[in-house]
């Protein structure tokens, strides 16, 4: 029998595979801080974009690098550090520092300059707190004078009346004067005696008398007779009339500790000068006094 002494040949066929593999897991990272990275400048951005130019400033001295005089001493170089003085690594530098921190006076300033330099500033501030105070109370007349023109046209009753009271603002204060009309008196004619109208106007006087702590001046006046002559009565007169406008005044809740003076002033100021005997020229006049302001103690 013949033996066969060739081997048998094996063929092995390797099937590869379609070429997606994965190739690790490098690339997530790589993708995952670009990802941080494109966030973090988006939001930097925004963040310039809705920030002040003083917020700015702020963030660019927040990151700037301190400033530091140059000195000759420590080690040298970025980080090799400074001392506190002068005097070399090794000293201690207090000496220095302390002249630094505290300096001599110049010898051309004197105590004398610094006395009035210091008044002056006392003075300075003192004016301000007066106009402060003063801009107050001119607020608070007008708001008082606006207050009355209110009433008076929120009130039927006065109306009618509204033009026969006059309100301005004078170097003495805020004046509320009440004046006569032709045909329409606010007393009755050579008489103290206020009529009705008169009393409704003076209780709303004092409504606006009562928002304010000012003293209050009160004063009548009279018109010249028709042939332009002052008559010896009016002073009398008028003093009456001006104490029963007070009288009246105080029933509507005005403290008599705030009547500062009540005078009769006859014709002597007439409010039109150039026709004294206009009716116009009787009137009464209630002035709120600007006061002087009370400063603190100190200046």
């Amino acid at each position: 029998m013949a033996v066969n002494s060739e081997q048998p040949i094996i063929i092995k066929k390797v099937k590869k595979g379609g070429g997606h593999g994965h190739h690790g897991g490098a690339w997530k990272v790589a993708y995952a801080d670009f990802v941080t990275a494109m966030m973090a400048f988006f939001l930097l951005m925004w963040l310039l974009n809705t920030t002040s130019p003083e917020q700015k400033q702020g963030i660019a001295d927040y990151f700037a690098p301190a400033s530091i005089s140059s000195t000759t001493s420590g080690s040298g170089g970025i980080l090799g550090g400074t001392s506190l003085g002068d005097d070399g690594a090794k000293a201690d530098g207090k000496l220095s520092v302390v002249q630094q921190m505290a300096p001599e006076a110049p010898q051309d300033v004197s105590k004398d300059a610094q006395s009035s330099e210091t008044a002056n500033l006392d003075s300075a501030s003192e004016q301000a707190l007066r106009d402060a105070l003063a801009k107050k109370e001119q607020d608070s007349f007008a708001s008082a004078a606006q207050s009355l023109r209110q009433s008076l046209q929120d009130m039927p009753e006065l109306a009618e009346l509204s033009k026969q009271i006059l309100i301005d603002q004078t170097p003495e204060g805020l004046r509320i004067q009440l004046v006569d009309q032709e045909g329409r008196a606010m007393f009755k004619e050579n008489s103290k005696e206020p009529n009705d109208r008169t009393r409704i106007l003076l209780r709303a006087v004092a409504k606006v008398i009562n928002q304010l702590p000012n003293r209050v001046t009160i004063s009548g006046h009279t018109s010249a007779n028709a042939y332009g002559k002052k008559q010896d009565g009016d002073w009398s007169l008028s003093a009456q009339r001006a104490d029963a406008s007070r009288q009246i005044l105080r029933g509507a809740g005005v403290d008599d500790d705030r009547i500062y003076q009540v005078s009769g002033k006859a014709n002597s100021e007439p409010l039109y000068a150039d026709d004294p005997t206009l009716a116009g020229n009787r009137r009464i006049s209630i002035v709120l006094l600007r006061e002087k302001p009370v400063l603190p103690d100190g200046l």
